[in-house]
Protein backbone atom coordinates (compact mmCIF):
# COMPACT_ATOMS: atom_id res chain seq x y z
CA UNK A 1 0.00 0.00 0.00
CA UNK A 2 1.09 3.37 -0.72
CA UNK A 3 2.03 6.00 1.91
CA UNK A 4 -0.16 8.99 0.23
CA UNK A 5 -3.13 5.96 -0.22
CA UNK A 6 -3.12 5.65 4.04
CA UNK A 7 -5.59 7.94 5.39
CA UNK A 8 -4.67 11.41 6.51
CA UNK A 9 -5.83 13.21 9.18
CA UNK A 10 -5.62 16.83 7.14
CA UNK A 11 -6.47 18.67 10.33
CA UNK A 12 -3.59 17.42 12.34
CA UNK A 13 -1.23 17.97 9.16
CA UNK A 14 -1.88 21.38 8.63
CA UNK A 15 -1.56 21.97 12.62
CA UNK A 16 2.01 19.50 12.64
CA UNK A 17 2.96 21.81 9.37
CA UNK A 18 2.29 24.78 11.81
CA UNK A 19 4.35 23.86 14.52
CA UNK A 20 7.34 22.64 12.64
CA UNK A 21 7.25 26.21 10.66
CA UNK A 22 7.54 27.79 14.59
CA UNK A 23 9.63 25.36 16.08
CA UNK A 24 12.32 25.14 13.12
CA UNK A 25 11.97 28.48 12.41
CA UNK A 26 12.53 30.30 15.40
CA UNK A 27 16.27 31.81 16.43
CA UNK A 28 18.87 28.89 17.58
CA UNK A 29 22.63 28.36 16.16
CA UNK A 30 21.53 27.38 12.79
CA UNK A 31 19.74 30.14 12.00
CA UNK A 32 22.10 32.60 13.50
CA UNK A 33 24.97 30.43 11.75
CA UNK A 34 22.99 31.09 8.51
CA UNK A 35 22.41 34.66 8.92
CA UNK A 36 26.43 35.39 9.48
CA UNK A 37 27.26 32.94 6.76
CA UNK A 38 24.70 34.92 4.20
CA UNK A 39 26.48 38.23 5.51
CA UNK A 40 29.98 37.40 5.22
CA UNK A 41 29.30 35.21 1.89
CA UNK A 42 26.60 36.26 0.06
CA UNK A 43 23.77 33.99 -1.45
CA UNK A 44 26.45 32.19 -3.70
CA UNK A 45 28.92 32.13 -0.87
CA UNK A 46 26.57 30.67 1.74
CA UNK A 47 24.71 27.77 -0.48
CA UNK A 48 27.43 25.30 0.34
CA UNK A 49 26.92 25.59 4.04
CA UNK A 50 22.63 25.96 3.53
CA UNK A 51 23.32 22.61 1.81
CA UNK A 52 25.61 20.85 4.93
CA UNK A 53 22.85 22.47 7.56
CA UNK A 54 20.38 21.00 5.57
CA UNK A 55 21.61 17.39 5.05
CA UNK A 56 22.92 17.41 9.23
CA UNK A 57 19.23 18.58 9.81
CA UNK A 58 17.66 15.68 7.69
CA UNK A 59 19.69 13.26 9.56
CA UNK A 60 19.23 14.39 13.20
CA UNK A 61 15.26 14.24 12.24
CA UNK A 62 15.69 11.03 10.90
CA UNK A 63 17.73 10.26 14.32
CA UNK A 64 14.98 11.52 16.29
CA UNK A 65 11.88 9.92 13.77
CA UNK A 66 13.59 7.00 14.15
CA UNK A 67 13.95 6.58 17.84
CA UNK A 68 17.41 5.98 18.08
CA UNK A 69 17.82 9.65 19.96
CA UNK A 70 16.17 8.42 22.65
CA UNK A 71 18.03 5.10 23.05
CA UNK A 72 21.28 7.01 22.89
CA UNK A 73 19.48 8.84 25.97
CA UNK A 74 19.61 5.74 27.99
CA UNK A 75 23.67 5.38 27.81
CA UNK A 76 25.18 8.07 30.12
CA UNK A 77 28.74 8.12 29.30
CA UNK A 78 27.53 8.35 25.67
CA UNK A 79 25.24 10.91 25.91
CA UNK A 80 27.60 12.67 27.99
CA UNK A 81 30.47 12.52 25.27
CA UNK A 82 27.53 13.82 22.27
CA UNK A 83 27.06 16.53 24.75
CA UNK A 84 30.76 18.13 25.75
CA UNK A 85 31.75 17.46 21.26
CA UNK A 86 28.34 19.73 20.50
CA UNK A 87 29.11 21.95 23.19
CA UNK A 88 32.88 22.39 21.68
CA UNK A 89 31.41 22.90 18.26
CA UNK A 90 28.78 25.21 18.74
CA UNK A 91 31.61 27.12 21.07
CA UNK A 92 33.94 27.00 18.12
CA UNK A 93 31.21 28.26 15.68
CA UNK A 94 30.02 31.50 18.29
CA UNK A 95 33.86 32.08 18.31
CA UNK A 96 34.07 31.89 14.25
CA UNK A 97 31.16 34.82 13.68
CA UNK A 98 32.29 36.67 16.49
CA UNK A 99 35.84 37.33 15.11
CA UNK A 100 34.72 37.28 11.44
CA UNK A 101 36.12 40.05 9.52
CA UNK A 102 33.78 43.15 8.98
CA UNK A 103 33.94 46.42 7.21
CA UNK A 104 35.47 45.85 4.34
CA UNK A 105 37.73 42.85 5.25
CA UNK A 106 34.07 41.58 5.41
CA UNK A 107 33.73 37.79 3.32
CA UNK A 108 37.64 37.97 3.00
CA UNK A 109 39.19 34.04 4.35
CA UNK A 110 38.03 30.88 4.55
CA UNK A 111 37.06 29.70 7.61
CA UNK A 112 35.86 25.96 8.26
CA UNK A 113 32.71 27.22 9.94
CA UNK A 114 31.65 27.94 7.19
CA UNK A 115 32.23 25.29 4.77
CA UNK A 116 29.59 22.45 3.77
CA UNK A 117 31.21 20.01 6.32
CA UNK A 118 30.53 22.81 8.89
CA UNK A 119 26.99 23.34 8.50
CA UNK A 120 26.81 19.38 8.53
CA UNK A 121 28.29 19.29 11.64
CA UNK A 122 26.08 21.87 13.03
CA UNK A 123 22.87 19.90 12.16
CA UNK A 124 24.04 16.84 13.24
CA UNK A 125 24.93 18.27 16.83
CA UNK A 126 22.48 20.65 17.24
CA UNK A 127 20.83 20.23 20.40
CA UNK A 128 17.96 22.37 19.80
CA UNK A 129 17.24 20.89 16.67
CA UNK A 130 17.46 17.34 18.31
CA UNK A 131 14.45 18.88 21.21
CA UNK A 132 12.11 20.05 18.40
CA UNK A 133 12.22 16.97 16.73
CA UNK A 134 11.07 14.89 19.22
CA UNK A 135 8.94 17.31 20.51
CA UNK A 136 7.07 17.22 16.84
CA UNK A 137 7.39 13.59 16.20
CA UNK A 138 5.06 12.76 19.29
CA UNK A 139 2.32 15.73 18.21
CA UNK A 140 -0.31 15.73 15.78
CA UNK A 141 -0.87 12.15 14.86
CA UNK A 142 -1.50 12.51 10.86
CA UNK A 143 -1.49 8.58 10.17
CA UNK A 144 -2.92 6.70 12.74
CA UNK A 145 -3.04 3.88 11.72
CA UNK A 146 0.37 2.90 10.60
CA UNK A 147 3.48 4.78 13.04
CA UNK A 148 6.05 4.29 10.19
CA UNK A 149 3.82 5.99 7.95
CA UNK A 150 3.11 8.83 10.11
CA UNK A 151 6.84 9.54 11.23
CA UNK A 152 7.90 9.01 7.56
CA UNK A 153 5.35 11.83 7.08
CA UNK A 154 6.02 14.27 9.69
CA UNK A 155 10.06 13.67 8.79
CA UNK A 156 8.90 14.94 5.09
CA UNK A 157 7.20 17.71 6.33
CA UNK A 158 10.21 18.72 8.57
CA UNK A 159 13.21 18.20 5.77
CA UNK A 160 10.29 20.62 3.72
CA UNK A 161 9.88 23.26 6.39
CA UNK A 162 13.44 23.38 6.90
CA UNK A 163 14.90 24.09 3.19
CA UNK A 164 12.25 27.11 2.85
CA UNK A 165 12.69 28.82 6.34
CA UNK A 166 16.31 28.34 6.24
CA UNK A 167 16.74 29.69 2.83
CA UNK A 168 15.23 32.77 4.06
CA UNK A 169 16.94 32.98 6.93
CA UNK A 170 20.38 32.95 4.46
CA UNK A 171 18.69 35.63 2.44
CA UNK A 172 18.14 37.93 5.24
CA UNK A 173 21.86 37.32 5.82
CA UNK A 174 22.59 38.54 2.41
CA UNK A 175 19.97 41.70 2.57
CA UNK A 176 22.06 42.56 6.03
CA UNK A 177 25.53 42.36 3.54
CA UNK A 178 23.93 45.22 1.60
CA UNK A 179 22.67 47.18 3.91
CA UNK A 180 26.68 48.33 4.10
CA UNK A 181 26.35 48.82 8.22
CA UNK A 182 29.16 50.59 9.64
CA UNK A 183 31.99 48.14 11.02
CA UNK A 184 30.98 48.89 14.57
CA UNK A 185 27.36 47.57 13.86
CA UNK A 186 28.83 44.39 11.96
CA UNK A 187 30.88 43.73 15.04
CA UNK A 188 27.69 44.12 17.14
CA UNK A 189 25.76 42.27 14.87
CA UNK A 190 28.01 39.21 15.06
CA UNK A 191 28.97 39.46 18.72
CA UNK A 192 24.59 38.83 18.74
CA UNK A 193 24.46 36.03 16.80
CA UNK A 194 27.71 34.43 18.39
CA UNK A 195 26.54 35.16 21.63
CA UNK A 196 23.08 33.26 20.37
CA UNK A 197 25.51 30.08 19.59
CA UNK A 198 27.35 30.01 22.88
CA UNK A 199 24.13 30.48 25.05
CA UNK A 200 22.94 27.58 23.05
CA UNK A 201 26.14 25.44 23.82
CA UNK A 202 25.62 26.22 27.74
CA UNK A 203 22.31 25.42 27.61
CA UNK A 204 22.75 21.97 26.65
CA UNK A 205 25.72 21.46 29.05
CA UNK A 206 22.65 22.22 31.87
Amino acid sequence: MSLWSLPMNLLNAGLFSLAAIVLLGSPGPGIAALIAVGREKGFAGGLGFYTGLQAGLALAAGISAAGLFSIVQTLPALMTAMTILATLYLLYLAYSIITAPVGVQSGKGSRFAGTTLGGFLLGITNPKAYIAFISLMASYPIISANTSADVSVKWLVCVMVMIVVDILWLWLGVIIQKANMKPQAERGLNIVMGGTIAATAFIALI
